[in-house]
């Protein structure tokens, strides 16, 4: 597990996000290069965000995103410009392949999916906590 440390702070957190193609639609094909352009454009908005993204992979209706960021990220906010940015500019430039698969101006769902991760179980966590009580009643 990574830490990041700054000032007063140290941390490591990890996202597992999921984003779905409106309809379902079957949009990443290989053959067409819309799998490379939108990774590459999500990377780019990420990196504004300064948010690593530990890994990328698109099914061939969603995209799964393994991001690392900072306390101070504003998730919802992040989510949405990923989301409305890469839309814009994947319907711009595959226009004439989504035009029959997509209505209207949307390429993403508007649901998404979301799930902090790490290297710990719950349980082990759970434990952890339980054997605070008897460390402070140790040292108290």
């Amino acid at each position: 597990m990574e830490y990041h440390r700054e000032p007063r702070k140290v941390y490591s957190l990890l996202y597992h996000l999921i984003f779905v193609v409106k309809y379902r639609q079957q949009v990443f094909l290989e053959k067409i290069g819309i799998i490379k352009d939108a990774k590459n454009k999500i990377l780019e908005l990420s990196n504004n965000f300064e948010v690593k993204v530990v890994e990328i992979e698109c099914g061939i209706d969603h995209v799964h995103l393994l991001i690392s960021a900072k306390p101070t990220l504003d998730i919802p906010k992040y989510i949405n410009t990923i989301k409305g940015h890469s839309s814009r500019f994947l319907r711009k430039e595959y226009k004439s392949f989504l035009q029959n698969k997509l209505g209207g101006n949307h390429f993403w769902s508007p649901s998404y999916f979301i799930a902090s991760t790490g290297n710990v179980s719950l349980d082990v966590l759970k434990q952890y906590v339980e054997k605070q009580r008897g460390r402070i009643a140790l040292e108290g």
